[in-house]
């Protein structure tokens, strides 16, 4: 079926965490309908095998395509790193993917090392190690595997003290070792900004990618024609296989949810 400017774009992630790419695609674009999947009861992917995450990452696709979407962000940088060369490879809508944002890290360090805080998922995938290898010649990079941090968030336990006390055991190593650039490689950790600001204080720079996969997501919607032309607010729907009430915390009450149970994906 032919594309329309008016369909949705879609947006999946393996839980809540895409929702920060959301709100930086819907502060961008708003006048776009968006539909967004959160696979929770698969949270977290960066656990998974890379043929695990293929296969989710196919099913999270062929639903946002039964719902006529114009364009599917992966809003997961597991699922970026590990199967959106075959989602690409199988489909021929377009595809918005994400990684861990290292190149405007290197080029803004000023102690030469920067720290990396993803999924062991993201870290071990073949396009996170061609993306850093291209930067290790001249900055150091300090690998973390923020093991925990998005059970804990799907809980919705982003205050909590056992928050705390992972982050900490994260992020004192990195101030240790002086990073000064702290890069983001997972689509949930931005919730986590406020708690990993009162641990590094102000010296350190937090970067994650949602204003440049929601730039680029505009940029390809240009390129292809599919950019809303109507002049007024856009619809938004949103499905999870879990409990809804996370969404609610993380994106509003304003929105309309839609709960899909375990046995229709």
């Amino acid at each position: 079926m032919a594309q329309s400017a008016s369909f949705p774009i879609g947006i999946f992630d393996s839980g809540v965490g895409g929702t920060s790419i959301w709100k930086e695609i819907v502060t961008l674009l708003p006048n776009e309908n968006t539909i967004y999947l959160a696979d929770s009861k698969n949270a977290p992917y960066g656990e998974k095998s890379k043929d695990e995450i293929i296969e989710l990452s196919i099913k999270n696709t062929e639903f946002l395509l039964n719902q006529n979407c114009k364009i599917i962000v992966v809003a997961c940088n597991t699922a970026t790193t590990n199967a959106i060369k075959t989602l690409r490879k199988n489909y021929t809508i377009p595809f918005i993917g994400i990684e861990p944002a290292i190149k405007p890290a290197a080029l803004s360090t000023k102690t030469n090392v920067v720290g990396i805080l993803a999924t062991k998922g993201t870290l071990n995938s073949e396009l996170f190690e061609a993306t850093s290898s291209i930067f290790k010649s001249h900055i150091t990079i300090k690998e973390i595997v923020g093991k925990g941090l998005v059970e804990l968030i799907e809980a919705g336990k982003i205050n909590s003290p056992e928050m705390t006390m992972l982050l900490e055991s994260y992020l004192q190593p990195m101030l240790a070792q002086n990073v000064d650039c702290l890069v983001l490689g997972c689509t949930h950790y931005p919730y986590l900004i406020p708690q990993i600001r009162r641990i590094v204080g102000e010296k350190m720079q937090i970067i994650d990618s949602g204003l440049a996969v929601a730039k680029q997501t505009k940029a390809i919607l240009e390129k292809n024609n599919l950019l809303q032309t109507a002049n007024q607010p856009g619809k938004h729907q949103f499905f999870s296989n879990s409990d809804c009430k996370v969404l609610e915390m993380l994106v509003g009450n304003e929105i309309a949810f839609t709960e899909i149970k375990s046995r229709d994906f």
